[in-house]
């Protein structure tokens, strides 16, 4: 089992930033590869980054690449989020994810474990 648990969500305006943590405890964090998912209501969730287990291999969607940044301490059992240059659209509720497949996991049904979310509301 992991545990996740989001931090760093709030209320920013429009061209601000937030930076998103992911806090693992449980099994060996290092050995998953990690995931940012959004949603807002009436939406399905929607990948935003992901990583692999070593932090070598990323993957953004098109709608936030040059502005996101994914990584990892693996050490500290963390991931983050560095969210830049934030828009209106980017406002929903921000989960992490972990998965045991190999690679930077793009698609929703790989993840195995799913921390509570935590929102982020930009302002225009």
């Amino acid at each position: 089992q992991v545990q996740l648990v989001e931090s760093g969500g709030g209320l920013v305006q429009a061209g601000g930033s937030l930076r998103l943590s992911c806090a693992a405890s449980g099994r060996t964090f290092g050995s998953y590869a990690m995931g940012w998912f959004r949603q807002v209501p009436g939406k399905e969730r929607e990948i935003v980054a992901s990583i692999n287990w070593s932090g070598a291999g990323t993957y953004y969607a098109d709608s936030v690449k040059g502005r996101f940044t994914i990584s990892r301490d693996n050490a500290k059992n963390t991931g983050y989020l560095q969210m830049n240059n934030l828009k209106p659209e980017d406002t929903a509720i921000y989960y992490c994810a972990a998965s045991s497949s190999v690679g930077s996991v793009r698609y929703r049904s790989l993840y195995d474990y799913w921390g509570q979310g935590t929102q982020v509301t930009v302002s225009s």
